[in-house]
């Protein structure tokens, strides 16, 4: 088992965690992968610093285990977060860009219709990042929170990005690059201790959160998965379920008479969540009060098409 974790030097918010979790004990200079990355060893533990863009290195999953011979399980990416509100976060999400139509050019890397297979551990994660926050009194002042399924780049395992938001002030903030950095360190077992959210070992309670719909920080989500023991898959925004309006006066309308690409998002990150949790239950859970009657009715007729179950926040366990 070798999990990558991947940082960018052009950006503080990626690199200053990256350097934090490099200044704990035990890491060793690692192989030669190209002439304009570093690699750095530390038990199944693999840091991969770069100078682009962290969204536009695709594929580097696959061409570690091509250069190295080693089998790559997970890929966790260190970056910065940008919000209008300016408001400092610290965040976790899956990637992907399944709404996207086929050439289409996405904004910030992946691929149209694409969803990466998500991390088993995003919500245990976020429950842990919340805790190392209060621990190191950096809430109320950050905002701790999932973000929905967004941007690349292309990976081929499972995956999740972790976020410092939302200024420069704030991407320099060197508490924060120290809990992201404890996070990934306790997270993965390192310091000696049981890594968080294994799903090989965890999964007696097999029910997973597809969440749909909402905005982009998934607050419904968001409250079923704090509460509980919950695991988390794809999280579909609003604007990751483009619907064509049938127009008022069909508000029954079948869903096939719906245009957009909304079944397609939904598929792609469905398939993707399976294969994040071998044997376990999908639930699909709805943000409710962010769809109009017809979109309600067509995401749920497609769901039931699809046999996808549609649970209510009690049937998370929480």
């Amino acid at each position: 088992m070798v999990i990558l974790l991947v940082a960018t030097t052009t950006d503080p918010a990626s690199i200053n965690p990256a350097n934090a979790l490099l200044a704990k004990p035990g890491w060793q200079p690692g192989p030669h992968f190209q002439d304009d990355m570093k690699s750095f060893v530390n038990q199944y533990a693999r840091v991969l610093l770069h100078g682009k863009s962290i969204v536009v290195e695709d594929d580097l999953d696959k061409r570690w285990e091509e250069k190295t011979g080693e089998v790559v399980d997970e890929v966790i990416f260190f970056s910065k977060h940008t919000a209008v509100s300016n408001k400092p976060a610290l965040t976790v999400h899956p990637i992907g860009v399944p709404h996207l139509r086929a050439g289409d050019v996405p904004p910030q890397g992946g691929k149209p219709g694409w969803a990466a297979i998500p991390s088993p551990r995003i919500g245990p994660w976020i429950r842990h990042l919340k805790k190392l926050a209060q621990d190191h009194n950096l809430v109320p002042e950050f905002e701790i929170t999932l973000e929905a399924t967004h941007h690349g780049p292309l990976t081929n395992k499972p995956t999740m990005f972790l976020e410092i938001g939302s200024t420069d002030d704030y991407w320099k903030r060197q508490d924060a690059a120290e809990v992201m950095a404890q996070l990934a360190w306790e997270g993965l077992g390192l310091g000696g201790g049981e890594d968080i959210g294994n799903w090989n070992r965890e999964n007696v309670k097999k029910k997973i959160l597809l969440g749909i719909g909402g905005g982009h920080y998934a607050p419904r989500h968001m409250d079923v998965i704090m509460k509980g023991d919950v695991w988390v898959g794809h999280l579909l925004s609003g604007y990751s379920l483009p619907m064509d309006d049938p127009n008022q006066s069909k508000a029954g309308a079948d869903d096939k008479e719906i245009g957009g690409t909304w079944r397609a998002s939904i598929t792609a990150a469905y398939e993707a969540t399976i294969v994040a949790f071998p044997g376990g239950e999908i639930i699909a859970h709805l943000d409710q009060k962010s769809f109009k009657g017809w979109q309600k009715n067509a995401i749920t007729g497609f769901l039931n098409q699809k046999n996808i179950k549609i649970g209510k926040p009690n049937d998370f366990g929480g």
